[in-house]
């Protein structure tokens, strides 16, 4: 099992796909460590709730998330399940979530998001279809899928989160009614790849050029490694904006849509704030304008954004398949 794989994807590994969350990954560790090391001296001196006093699955609200899910991330992995009554798939769902988080035993907690209810936390998430599954990790987001799913599967993906969370941010959880290894299975750990581990340390630190030499010294011994393609590809994208002026670059493309230049640099900008269907429409629109170098360059541009997305979100197959739609 590899440590991060595409059902995570880069998100997984840096936040939502911005810059200032790449600088801030260590930030947000620390403040998981201060944050369980207070609620663990309030358990022992009896000042407040212990982790595994903590129900395994709950309703959330607006007025609640703020303290049921970014706050209990820095303890736990929270996995949020954006559902609705009218959703048959959801149905389906929804009950294996809360039968593996009972089983996991407090390694996750499983929030609910009846997006009816709470349509302003479904915008701000950018939940385009339910069922969706997302979890937070020391306040980071981290899309998991969409659409049902089989149990085994489910599974599957839950356990690359929790093994995410313990290598990334130290989170592991805890057992309900006793400590893991008390009642409960420890979290699964994945084999740690000292060279890997280097790059990923140098991406968090904002060592840019640092983490671009780490990932193609992987990749220079083992040209299929997944996460380091994955991770060469978001320190690239994250070198090639950290300089650019956001308002000059967005007025060039504005004036000129078969400037091509242009057209990339406000690509890589949507994409690192967030905007992903917009960076890869633009691409998909500017391939579809333009003949020769200019065209490949476009082409090859939303192919490498692709990477730093993952294969599997469905963001990337629609692209993919506008894409084609162009091309042939």
């Amino acid at each position: 099992m590899q440590s991060r794989n595409s059902r995570l994807n880069s998100s997984a590994l840096r936040g939502a796909v911005d810059l200032a969350a790449v600088k801030a990954a260590g930030e947000a560790a620390q403040k998981a460590e201060q944050t369980r090391a207070e609620r663990a001296r309030q358990a022992a001196s009896g000042d407040g709730p212990a982790l595994a006093d903590y129900p395994l699955v709950l309703d959330v609200t607006e007025e609640t998330f703020e303290s049921e899910v970014v706050q209990r991330s820095a303890e736990v992995p929270v996995v949020v399940d954006f559902w609705a009554e009218w959703c048959g798939p959801c149905k389906q769902l929804s009950p294996i979530l809360e039968r593996l988080a009972e089983e996991y035993a407090g390694r996750i907690v499983l929030a609910k998001i009846d997006v009816d209810a709470n349509q302003l936390i479904a915008q701000q998430f950018g939940i385009q279809g339910i069922p969706a599954v997302m979890a937070v990790v020391a306040g980071q987001l981290v899309p998991l899928f969409q659409g049902a799913e089989s149990e085994a599967n489910v599974r599957k993906i839950l356990d690359q989160l929790i093994a995410v969370a313990e290598q990334r941010f130290g989170i592991v959880g805890g057992a309900a009614g006793g400590a893991v290894g008390e009642g409960a299975e420890a979290a699964p750990r994945v084999p740690v790849d000292p060279e890997l581990e280097a790059a990923h340390d140098a991406l968090d630190r904002g060592d840019l050029d640092g983490a671009v030499l780490a990932y193609q010294a992987v990749l220079s011994d083992r040209p299929g490694h997944v996460e380091a393609k994955l991770g060469l590809a978001q320190a690239q994208l994250l070198q090639r904006v950290e300089k650019l002026d956001p308002q000059r670059v967005r007025a060039d493309a504005a004036a000129d849509p078969k400037d091509v230049p242009a057209q990339l640099r406000a690509a890589d900008l949507d994409l690192v704030g967030g905007h992903v269907e917009d960076a890869f429409g633009r691409l998909v629109d500017t391939v579809a304008k333009t003949f020769g170098d200019d065209r490949d360059a476009a082409r090859l541009r939303l192919l490498e954004l692709f990477e730093v997305i993952g294969p599997e979100d469905p963001r990337t197959v629609a692209a993919r398949q506008a894409l084609a739609r162009v091309l042939f």
